[in-house]
């Protein structure tokens, strides 16, 4: 009898989870500048910043998605550095290094700036993560959970640039799978 109870909560449960989203539904939900980056056509020097995101659906209750935005000194543009496992999903490499808006919300959820850098000390660490993100070992595998994910690819650009002085939180889940090793 216990069991059918855990099992009854546990779908219960599981249903709720799945249905709930904070934002609605993901292609509608948006995806504009939060007003966080400046505006490269009035920002001449240079500009490096890391920023989170709560996750689509329910596991952005606990965990967010990271990414890297750069732009180098006199650039009128930002690049930035993601990885998003869809990609896979259709023959692309997950990590994708692409001119963008640096601060979208994340599919409703504002993002945070975890990092910022500005003026000469982020000239001297845009080519370092350029050249990180370019060696990323994963570009072809993406696992929610334990990684590689998207906060594996910025946990790894930090391992490789020390002086981005980058500590992710501990929602940033998939993080640690570059300690392990794998």
């Amino acid at each position: 009898m216990l069991s059918f109870r855990l099992l009854s909560m546990c779908v219960v449960i599981a249903a709720l989870l799945t249905g709930c989203t904070q934002r609605g539904d993901w292609y509608s939900a948006s995806r504009e500048s939060a007003g966080i980056a400046p505006d490269p056509a009035l920002t001449r020097e240079a500009v490096l910043h890391v920023y989170g995101a709560d996750t689509w659906g329910w596991r952005g209750w606990f965990a967010i998605h990271t990414w890297i935005a750069a732009k180098r000194k006199d650039e009128d543009f930002y690049t930035i550095y993601d990885v998003v496992g869809w990609r896979g999903s259709y023959g692309q490499s997950v990590l994708a290094i692409r001119p963008d808006v640096p601060d979208r919300y994340w599919y409703g959820a504002r993002p945070e700036l975890l990092q910022a850098h500005q003026g000469p000390a982020a000239e001297a660490l845009i080519g370092a993560v350029d050249a990180a993100a370019r060696s990323y070992p994963w570009i072809d595998q993406y696992e929610a959970f334990p990684g590689p994910n998207s906060n594996t690819f910025t946990a790894w650009v930090a391992q490789q640039v020390p002086a981005l002085g980058l500590d992710l939180p501990w929602s940033a889940i998939g993080s640690g799978y570059v300690e392990r090793g794998e």
